[in-house]
Protein backbone atom coordinates (compact mmCIF):
# COMPACT_ATOMS: atom_id res chain seq x y z
CA UNK A 1 0.00 0.00 0.00
CA UNK A 2 1.02 3.34 -0.85
CA UNK A 3 1.36 5.97 1.99
CA UNK A 4 -1.06 8.64 2.20
CA UNK A 5 -0.56 11.74 0.93
CA UNK A 6 0.08 14.27 3.10
CA UNK A 7 -0.28 18.38 2.71
CA UNK A 8 1.25 21.64 4.56
CA UNK A 9 -0.71 23.47 6.85
CA UNK A 10 0.00 27.21 7.55
CA UNK A 11 -0.77 29.23 10.86
CA UNK A 12 -1.93 32.57 9.80
CA UNK A 13 -0.91 36.09 11.74
CA UNK A 14 -3.30 37.04 14.42
CA UNK A 15 -5.76 38.97 12.92
CA UNK A 16 -9.38 40.63 14.45
CA UNK A 17 -12.06 38.18 14.80
CA UNK A 18 -15.36 38.63 12.65
CA UNK A 19 -17.43 37.32 14.71
CA UNK A 20 -16.41 38.62 18.45
CA UNK A 21 -14.72 42.18 18.07
CA UNK A 22 -13.09 42.06 21.28
CA UNK A 23 -11.03 39.10 20.14
CA UNK A 24 -8.13 38.09 17.75
CA UNK A 25 -7.91 34.87 15.68
CA UNK A 26 -5.60 32.36 14.09
CA UNK A 27 -6.23 29.99 11.37
CA UNK A 28 -5.07 26.55 10.45
CA UNK A 29 -4.94 27.01 6.50
CA UNK A 30 -4.00 23.81 4.22
CA UNK A 31 -2.05 24.56 1.32
CA UNK A 32 -3.91 26.41 -1.33
CA UNK A 33 -1.32 25.52 -3.82
CA UNK A 34 -1.26 22.11 -3.61
CA UNK A 35 -2.49 19.67 -6.19
CA UNK A 36 -4.36 16.99 -3.62
CA UNK A 37 -6.10 19.55 -1.74
CA UNK A 38 -9.22 18.53 -4.11
CA UNK A 39 -8.88 14.79 -3.19
CA UNK A 40 -8.49 15.81 0.51
CA UNK A 41 -11.12 18.58 0.53
CA UNK A 42 -13.95 15.25 1.52
CA UNK A 43 -11.58 14.20 4.93
CA UNK A 44 -10.58 17.51 6.05
CA UNK A 45 -14.26 18.48 5.96
CA UNK A 46 -14.56 15.29 8.56
CA UNK A 47 -11.29 16.73 10.82
CA UNK A 48 -13.55 20.18 11.43
CA UNK A 49 -11.84 22.18 8.68
CA UNK A 50 -14.04 24.83 6.12
CA UNK A 51 -13.67 26.30 2.60
CA UNK A 52 -13.95 29.81 1.96
CA UNK A 53 -13.09 30.17 -1.46
CA UNK A 54 -9.76 28.64 -2.37
CA UNK A 55 -8.81 27.97 1.06
CA UNK A 56 -9.25 25.68 3.24
CA UNK A 57 -8.99 26.55 7.19
CA UNK A 58 -10.06 26.11 10.80
CA UNK A 59 -9.89 28.62 13.35
CA UNK A 60 -7.05 27.65 16.20
CA UNK A 61 -6.97 30.38 18.45
CA UNK A 62 -4.85 31.19 21.70
CA UNK A 63 -7.79 30.56 24.56
CA UNK A 64 -10.93 30.34 22.79
CA UNK A 65 -12.63 27.18 21.14
CA UNK A 66 -16.52 29.42 20.35
CA UNK A 67 -15.54 27.86 16.39
CA UNK A 68 -17.27 24.74 16.63
CA UNK A 69 -17.50 22.69 13.69
CA UNK A 70 -21.34 21.17 13.56
CA UNK A 71 -22.84 18.77 10.85
CA UNK A 72 -26.25 17.09 10.51
CA UNK A 73 -26.76 13.76 10.13
CA UNK A 74 -29.34 13.91 7.63
CA UNK A 75 -31.20 10.29 7.79
CA UNK A 76 -31.91 11.46 11.73
CA UNK A 77 -33.20 14.84 11.32
CA UNK A 78 -36.90 15.48 11.91
CA UNK A 79 -37.96 19.21 11.68
CA UNK A 80 -39.45 20.83 14.35
CA UNK A 81 -43.04 22.61 14.35
CA UNK A 82 -41.22 26.31 13.21
CA UNK A 83 -39.12 24.06 10.84
CA UNK A 84 -42.40 22.61 9.48
CA UNK A 85 -44.19 25.94 9.17
CA UNK A 86 -41.28 27.22 7.11
CA UNK A 87 -41.67 24.51 5.02
CA UNK A 88 -45.32 24.85 4.25
CA UNK A 89 -44.69 28.41 3.51
CA UNK A 90 -41.95 28.00 1.18
CA UNK A 91 -44.19 25.09 -0.84
CA UNK A 92 -44.64 27.07 -3.99
CA UNK A 93 -41.07 27.39 -4.74
CA UNK A 94 -39.45 25.14 -7.27
CA UNK A 95 -35.94 23.91 -6.05
CA UNK A 96 -33.18 23.38 -8.54
CA UNK A 97 -29.21 22.47 -8.87
CA UNK A 98 -27.37 24.85 -11.29
CA UNK A 99 -23.69 25.26 -11.72
CA UNK A 100 -21.79 27.52 -10.05
CA UNK A 101 -21.29 29.87 -12.68
CA UNK A 102 -22.02 33.83 -11.86
CA UNK A 103 -24.41 35.60 -14.27
CA UNK A 104 -26.10 38.84 -14.03
CA UNK A 105 -29.36 37.21 -12.21
CA UNK A 106 -27.65 35.74 -9.46
CA UNK A 107 -24.94 38.49 -9.18
CA UNK A 108 -27.48 41.27 -8.94
CA UNK A 109 -29.29 38.82 -6.19
CA UNK A 110 -26.03 38.50 -4.08
CA UNK A 111 -25.10 42.37 -4.34
CA UNK A 112 -28.97 42.84 -3.27
CA UNK A 113 -28.47 40.55 -0.20
CA UNK A 114 -25.08 42.31 0.73
CA UNK A 115 -26.93 45.96 0.65
CA UNK A 116 -29.74 44.54 2.80
CA UNK A 117 -27.72 42.48 5.40
CA UNK A 118 -24.19 44.16 5.39
CA UNK A 119 -25.05 47.95 4.53
CA UNK A 120 -22.14 50.25 5.44
CA UNK A 121 -19.89 47.81 6.33
CA UNK A 122 -17.77 47.22 3.45
CA UNK A 123 -19.41 44.00 2.00
CA UNK A 124 -22.21 45.63 0.56
CA UNK A 125 -20.96 46.85 -2.89
CA UNK A 126 -18.94 43.49 -3.95
CA UNK A 127 -17.24 43.12 -7.39
CA UNK A 128 -18.29 40.04 -9.44
CA UNK A 129 -14.53 39.07 -8.96
CA UNK A 130 -14.82 39.17 -5.12
CA UNK A 131 -18.66 36.77 -6.08
CA UNK A 132 -16.02 34.52 -7.98
CA UNK A 133 -13.79 34.14 -4.92
CA UNK A 134 -15.55 33.60 -2.19
CA UNK A 135 -18.23 30.85 -3.29
CA UNK A 136 -16.36 28.51 -5.77
CA UNK A 137 -12.34 28.22 -6.71
CA UNK A 138 -11.07 25.75 -9.45
CA UNK A 139 -11.44 22.77 -7.74
CA UNK A 140 -14.19 22.77 -5.91
CA UNK A 141 -17.12 20.63 -6.24
CA UNK A 142 -19.95 23.78 -5.55
CA UNK A 143 -22.92 24.04 -7.49
CA UNK A 144 -26.01 26.77 -6.55
CA UNK A 145 -29.16 25.44 -5.36
CA UNK A 146 -31.95 27.77 -6.62
CA UNK A 147 -35.20 28.94 -5.75
CA UNK A 148 -37.73 30.01 -7.40
CA UNK A 149 -41.11 31.41 -7.51
CA UNK A 150 -42.88 31.29 -11.11
CA UNK A 151 -39.37 31.69 -12.37
CA UNK A 152 -38.22 34.50 -10.33
CA UNK A 153 -34.84 34.03 -8.54
CA UNK A 154 -35.42 34.11 -4.58
CA UNK A 155 -32.14 32.93 -3.21
CA UNK A 156 -29.06 30.47 -3.79
CA UNK A 157 -27.02 28.13 -1.65
CA UNK A 158 -23.94 27.53 -2.46
CA UNK A 159 -23.50 24.26 -2.00
CA UNK A 160 -20.15 21.75 -1.88
CA UNK A 161 -21.28 18.40 -3.79
CA UNK A 162 -19.45 15.71 -2.51
CA UNK A 163 -19.74 12.20 -2.14
CA UNK A 164 -20.68 11.33 1.17
CA UNK A 165 -21.89 14.68 2.29
CA UNK A 166 -23.44 18.10 1.61
CA UNK A 167 -21.39 21.28 2.78
CA UNK A 168 -23.23 24.78 3.10
CA UNK A 169 -21.13 27.09 1.96
CA UNK A 170 -23.60 30.30 1.95
CA UNK A 171 -26.36 31.43 1.33
CA UNK A 172 -28.10 34.71 0.02
CA UNK A 173 -31.75 35.55 -1.18
CA UNK A 174 -33.88 38.59 -2.11
CA UNK A 175 -34.24 40.42 1.17
CA UNK A 176 -38.10 41.61 0.38
CA UNK A 177 -38.93 37.89 0.92
CA UNK A 178 -37.10 37.64 4.54
CA UNK A 179 -40.67 36.82 5.59
CA UNK A 180 -40.38 33.59 3.88
CA UNK A 181 -37.09 32.42 5.83
CA UNK A 182 -35.20 31.64 3.26
CA UNK A 183 -31.89 31.49 4.91
CA UNK A 184 -33.74 28.38 7.09
CA UNK A 185 -35.70 26.93 4.14
CA UNK A 186 -32.05 26.63 1.95
CA UNK A 187 -30.78 24.57 5.17
CA UNK A 188 -33.89 22.19 5.34
CA UNK A 189 -33.87 21.91 1.41
CA UNK A 190 -29.93 20.74 1.60
CA UNK A 191 -30.70 18.47 4.63
CA UNK A 192 -33.75 16.99 2.22
CA UNK A 193 -31.59 17.21 -1.03
CA UNK A 194 -28.51 15.30 0.58
CA UNK A 195 -31.11 12.46 1.57
CA UNK A 196 -32.44 11.62 -1.51
CA UNK A 197 -29.02 11.03 -2.43
CA UNK A 198 -27.64 9.20 0.00
CA UNK A 199 -25.56 11.46 1.51
CA UNK A 200 -24.66 11.10 5.30
CA UNK A 201 -24.19 14.63 7.00
CA UNK A 202 -24.44 18.40 5.55
CA UNK A 203 -21.87 20.50 7.09
CA UNK A 204 -23.11 23.52 8.84
CA UNK A 205 -19.36 25.39 8.92
CA UNK A 206 -18.79 26.77 12.50
CA UNK A 207 -21.46 26.76 15.18
CA UNK A 208 -20.94 29.73 18.16
CA UNK A 209 -22.96 29.58 21.60
CA UNK A 210 -24.96 33.00 21.93
CA UNK A 211 -23.33 34.55 18.82
CA UNK A 212 -26.50 36.20 17.68
CA UNK A 213 -26.27 35.20 13.72
CA UNK A 214 -23.80 31.92 14.32
CA UNK A 215 -26.05 30.45 17.28
CA UNK A 216 -29.17 29.01 15.04
CA UNK A 217 -27.55 26.29 13.87
CA UNK A 218 -28.39 24.59 17.21
CA UNK A 219 -31.85 24.20 15.94
CA UNK A 220 -31.22 21.89 13.34
CA UNK A 221 -30.89 18.32 15.43
CA UNK A 222 -30.03 16.28 15.91
CA UNK A 223 -27.15 17.89 15.62
CA UNK A 224 -22.59 16.95 16.15
CA UNK A 225 -19.78 19.06 16.68
CA UNK A 226 -16.11 18.19 16.76
CA UNK A 227 -14.57 18.04 19.68
CA UNK A 228 -10.73 18.01 18.57
CA UNK A 229 -10.88 13.62 17.89
CA UNK A 230 -14.68 12.74 17.07
CA UNK A 231 -17.74 13.63 15.99
CA UNK A 232 -20.60 13.59 18.63
CA UNK A 233 -24.01 14.89 19.52
CA UNK A 234 -24.38 18.14 20.63
CA UNK A 235 -26.53 18.35 23.65
CA UNK A 236 -27.90 21.18 25.92
CA UNK A 237 -24.85 20.39 28.47
CA UNK A 238 -22.64 21.79 25.63
CA UNK A 239 -23.48 25.37 25.67
CA UNK A 240 -21.74 27.30 27.27
CA UNK A 241 -22.79 30.23 29.07
CA UNK A 242 -20.09 32.20 27.57
CA UNK A 243 -19.81 31.33 24.51
CA UNK A 244 -16.82 30.79 24.88
CA UNK A 245 -15.86 27.19 23.99
CA UNK A 246 -16.83 23.45 23.75
CA UNK A 247 -13.83 21.36 25.78
CA UNK A 248 -12.43 19.05 23.00
CA UNK A 249 -13.12 15.67 23.83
Amino acid sequence: MGERPGIRVFHSHEHPCGYWPDRLTRDLVLDPEDPSLASLYPSTLAMGFRRSGGHVYRPHCDGCHACTPVRIPVAAFVPNRSQRRCLARNADLSVEWRPAIRNDENFSLYQRYLSARHHGGGMDSPAPEEFDRFLACAWSPTQFLEFRRDGELLAIAATDVLPEALSAVYTFFAPEHAARSLGRYAILSQIEQARQTGREHLYLGFWLATHPKMDYKREYQPLEFFGGSRWQPLTSRDVPATGRAIHPG
